[in-house]
């Protein structure tokens, strides 16, 4: 008889490194070491709040999201399209954020306080005009304030709707207020503290967000034309069509994006389900951070 279970655990140690090598880079390990290997105390206890979402494979979905809610706001999206190195090196920017997450999140004190001052030393480069003539920069609290609004109600959303074990009560006042100790050490002013916080200055922002071409060219490029060979499109397309689903009504016709409403509740929850579980079932419980 076939050996059905060994065939089974070859292909999940393949993806599980496939997705790995995507995500951390060649120096998993070593970087591991680093940042759990330690008994220096880290900026958050292991039972946080944070530390469940952001190990959750819902990350992948919210983090796509992330991107293309923050392109909306025209001086954050004029700085990554001026500067940003991800259509040429993609993956390398990918294992970067996933290395910022998971050093501030997880990591002993020093590497997380390494981690901001690697962002802010970057963000002081970060200049220029838009196409309008709107001056911008990087470390602009104001913008950094926009980025970090972003993504952590793109975190929130996909965990809540694919996480393994949702936030629930307390819970989510506590990992909004988790993540403004990392949105302070980046030099955002009065970062919310609550879930009501958090939707109370997202609808500030409303009148400064819009599409651009720089925005739409941008989510073609994610959504459409991924920087993938064509066998990994599909598993990716997954990716992409349930963090398309998470995005808000007001945001599809930006950056044109679809709508499908009916369609995105049933089948747009039901692949996003579906990814997530294989992702969570390729990676061993807790290396979905860094390892």
């Amino acid at each position: 008889m076939p050996d059905t279970d060994g065939a089974i655990g070859n292909l999940r140690s393949w993806l599980g490194a496939q997705i790995r090598d995507r995500v951390v880079g060649p120096d998993a390990d070593r970087r591991h070491a680093e940042l759990f290997d330690t008994d220096e105390a880290g900026w958050f206890d292991d039972d946080a709040p944070i530390r469940r979402v952001h190990a959750d494979t819902s990350m992948f979905i919210g983090g796509l999201r992330a991107i293309l809610l923050q392109s909306l706001h025209p001086r954050a999206m004029a700085g990554v399209a001026q500067h940003s190195d991800y259509r040429s090196d993609p993956w390398g920017r990918l294992q970067r954020t996933a290395d910022f997450l998971a050093a501030t999140t997880f990591g002993p004190a020093a590497q997380a306080q390494a981690a901001v001052d690697v962002v802010r030393r970057v963000h002081r480069h970060v200049v220029g005009t838009t196409r309008d003539g709107q001056r911008y920069a990087a470390n602009d609290p104001h913008l950094l304030r926009w980025v970090h609004l972003a993504e952590i109600d793109s975190f929130l959303a996909a965990h809540d709707r694919f996480g393994e074990r949702r936030l629930v009560g307390g819970e989510r006042d506590e990992y909004v207020a988790n993540t403004a100790v990392i949105a302070r050490a980046l030099g955002v002013i009065a970062p919310p503290q609550s879930e009501q916080g958090l939707r109370d200055q997202l609808r500030a922002y409303r009148p400064e967000l819009r599409g651009t071409p720089e925005a739409r060219d941008a989510a073609r490029y994610l959504l459409v034309q991924p920087p993938l060979p064509l066998a990994g499109r599909s598993a990716y397309g997954l990716i992409a069509a349930s963090a398309v689903s998470l995005m808000p009504v007001w945001t599809r016709w930006p950056l044109r994006l679809p709508w499908l409403p009916l369609a995105e509740a049933t089948a747009g929850r039901a692949i996003g389900d579906a990814v997530t579980k294989t992702l969570r079932w390729a990676i061993a419980p807790g290396d979905t951070h860094t390892a």
